[in-house]
């Protein structure tokens, strides 16, 4: 049994007897493996978002949170790669380490043999970029945080004169343009709502501030020109 397919095995062994604990050891007699070997696995499955934990004592060993954890999915290889392609486009987002996890979760609740197909589908799937196009920065997730925390931020900011600034912010939305990611928020500095690039933030702080609840306002000039669309869920 290769390692992806040991992975898939053990989550769907710990969902099996979930709440119950299984130890190290036990795992390792069923895989043909060493302990140590056993270990690596939970770390990177823990690393990977899916909710294992440990639990100590003679009795103790690793056991899988039934609570937040998704049952197996009947999704098919083929739309599981469909998924993979679609989060392609969260690169350079405040959500491109979200879109990451929530795939690695989404594949570690599919059967093993469909999980397994899916992985041998999506190595022969190829993205292509023009030459010398560097990847986009990533957005630090404080950012995405505050956003969804409602948290008040303090930026240093480039303009577009790229004069640098400090800004305190009250973030109210994420908006997406062909010219790249936006945060909208209130500018204390300012006194008005105002638009910030987020590849244009040079460093960024949370305050640990409530910031108020504020109507989203119009689409920023700076980007207008834009059919704008709410990111539904359904």
């Amino acid at each position: 049994m290769n390692r992806t397919d040991r992975l898939y095995a053990i989550v769907e062994d710990l969902r099996a007897v979930a709440p119950r604990p299984r130890s190290a050891r036990q795992l390792a007699g069923d895989y043909e493996v060493s302990v140590r070997t056993i270990e690596r696995d939970i770390s990177a499955l823990q690393q990977a978002g899916v909710p294992i934990y440990a639990n100590t004592g003679r009795r103790g060993g690793y056991a899988l949170d039934p609570a937040m954890t998704l049952p197996p999915l009947n999704f098919t290889p083929e739309e599981a790669v469909a998924v993979s392609v679609a989060l392609q486009h969260a690169a350079g987002s405040p959500f491109a380490h979200a879109a990451r996890t929530a795939l690695r979760k989404i594949v570690a609740a599919m059967p093993a043999r469909e999980a397994s197909a899916a992985h041998e589908l999506a190595s022969r799937v190829r993205f292509m970029t023009p030459v010398g196009t560097s990847r986009p920065a990533a957005i630090p997730g404080i950012i995405q945080k505050a956003v969804a925390d409602r948290r008040v931020l303090r930026l240093d900011y480039l303009d577009r004169y790229d004069q640098p600034t400090e800004r305190v912010v009250e973030p109210v939305m994420f908006v997406a343009s062909p010219n790249g990611w936006y945060l909208t928020g209130w500018c204390r500095l300012r006194d008005s709502l105002r638009t910030f690039r987020l590849d244009r933030i040079v460093t960024v702080e949370e305050t640990g501030e409530q910031a108020p609840v504020r109507p989203p306002g119009p689409v920023p000039a700076e980007i207008a020109g834009f059919e704008v669309q709410v990111a539904a869920l359904a």
